[in-house]
């Protein structure tokens, strides 16, 4: 594993707390996406796919510990989806005039990570967790899908949604980022290594 430098170092806690605060925003408003991974993608896009986890790491530690319980166990959802957004946003590289790019790289992001999701949501928690989304699947356990159906039916729909929110902001604060800042997150030109 190469050296971090303490800009790249500095890049993930920026990243982390984007992370926080955005699950803190959707779990305070009750909305049906988590808004948890803006940090997570973001890290992967400038880092790759092994530093794209650690944002996703880090903030279901901070979250889990201060604000939502349920966040350490989606930690590795946050690790599936940083090492997806790291893989499928260089070979895919979408960008705001194209949003069928955006698209498609929020279904190769979301789908590994809606498996592992679905799965702690059904077998840890019964279908029920703090998040919006709960409130969707007791509406179709209610209406007579069984609870697991229902657990997959909403988590695919909240992921994907939640996905494509988050690979449009990206995709739009890569933009905004300078060159000069891009460049000496992605390649490391910063003095002190770590």
């Amino acid at each position: 594993m190469r050296k971090i430098t303490v800009m790249q170092i500095c890049f993930l806690g920026i990243a982390t707390a984007l992370n926080v605060v955005g699950a803190n925003i959707a779990l305070l408003l009750r909305l049906p996406i988590y808004l948890d991974s803006l940090g997570t993608v973001l890290s992967a896009v400038m880092l790759g796919p092994v530093y794209g986890m650690v944002p996703g790491i880090l903030s279901g530690v901070i979250s889990g510990c201060t604000s939502d319980i349920y966040s350490f166990y989606y930690i590795p959802v946050q690790m599936v989806v940083g090492v997806m957004a790291g893989i499928f946003y260089q070979k895919i590289r979408p960008n705001g005039r194209q949003f069928w790019k955006v698209l498609l790289t929020a279904l190769c992001v979301s789908l590994p990570g809606t498996v592992v999701s679905s799965v702690i949501t059904a077998a840890v928690f019964g279908g029920i967790t703090s998040s919006g989304s709960s409130l969707l699947v007791q509406l179709l356990h209610a209406g007579g899908l069984g609870m697991t159906a229902s657990v997959c039916v909403v988590q695919a729909i909240t992921d994907y949604l939640d996905r494509i929110v988050i690979v449009f902001c990206t995709v739009m604060l890569y933009g905004m980022l300078p060159a000069s800042l891009k460049q000496k997150v992605q390649k490391g030109n910063s003095h002190g290594t770590v």
